[in-house]
């Protein structure tokens, strides 16, 4: 595996907060059973005007702040997301463009919840050729929640936001040691939107799999490396429900609250949400040990990525 670094992270959250109680109040349901079904107390929903890569912008900003670096020294940038709109081109373009960046080249991942990490892993074998690569997450969940009927099942969960990880050649704060990535297609209808007919979930399906394969995928990378699930300092997952989380934790028998969880205040934001995490875990802790970065999403994709403290 190349030699990469993780510098910094950033995170964009819109400023309106949609409670429990408001969307119960859509569904018919009480603020409690949302909680109890998903641990989520609030999420974030972005004005109707704002576009997903508006958010991814504003991450990218606070990333590269953080980072103490202008966007002119990036060589790449990589843009995930499963809720931008239909056609092309794809919310990459326009953030390099309002990055006033000119011949950067910007790919996009039009994946759900696990492009963060696959954008993470695949920056971290292009350091060497592009330097600097800012790798982004960026969802506007409730878009895809207005364009149908609201389902129970689905609307309590999702939220909007971005989140940025900054990737280099460079020595930073973690060295990226190993990752590993994994897809299964025969499961693609188990969760998907296509803007054409409301989001379909199979609950059961992709509970059933992310449950299994999140930690299948983590002690995959930690035996690869030889350290132990006990022996990591955090796990930074996308957020996609407590009840999720908690059972990582379980499966790899480790402490629940070695998984940094901000679900109940921001929801399942899909691709953004591990960048989110890792922006808001790394402002409050200091960069030590052993860091797993893990995802689960639509089509079926799945991974983890090991970083250490340098």
């Amino acid at each position: 595996m190349s030699t990469a670094f993780l510098h910094a992270f950033g995170a964009h959250l819109p400023t309106r907060v949609v409670t429990n109680a408001e969307i119960a109040a859509r569904l018919g349901r009480t603020p409690d059973w949302i909680e109890n079904a998903s641990g989520i107390r609030e999420r974030r929903w972005a004005a109707s005007e704002t576009s997903v890569a508006d958010l991814a912008v504003a991450a990218a900003e606070d990333c590269l702040q953080r980072a103490g670096i202008e966007a002119s020294a990036l060589g790449l940038v990589i843009v995930a997301s499963g809720s931008a709109p239909p056609g092309f081109p794809g919310p990459a373009a326009t953030v390099v463009a309002r990055l006033g960046l000119e011949g950067t080249p910007a790919l996009d991942l039009p994946m759900a919840s696990a492009g963060a990490l696959f954008g993470l892993a695949l920056a971290s074998q292009l350091t060497e050729r592009f330097g600097d690569v800012l790798v982004i997450g960026a969802e506007k969940m409730s878009a895809i929640l207005d364009a149908g009927p609201l389902d129970p099942n689905t609307a309590i969960l999702f939220g909007d936001g971005a989140g940025a990880a900054l990737v280099s050649s460079r020595v930073g704060r973690w060295r990226i040691l190993d990752a590993v990535l994994h897809s299964d297609g025969q499961f693609r209808d188990d969760l998907a939107f296509d803007w054409a007919s409301p989001l379909r979930m199979n609950g059961l399906s992709v509970i059933m799999h992310a449950s299994r394969k999140l930690p299948s995928a983590i002690e995959e990378v930690l035996a690869r490396q030889g350290i132990a699930a006990q022996d990591v300092t955090a796990f930074l997952l996308h957020q996609a429900n407590q009840n999720l989380l908690v059972r990582v934790a379980k499966a790899l028998k480790v402490p629940p609250e070695l998984v940094f969880s901000n679900v109940a205040r921001y929801g399942n934001t899909s691709s953004a949400s591990m960048l989110i995490a890792a922006a808001e875990w790394s402002r409050e802790n200091p960069a030590s040990g052993a860091v797993i970065f893990s995802a689960f999403g639509a089509g079926f994709h799945w991974g983890a990525l090991l970083a250490q403290s340098v």
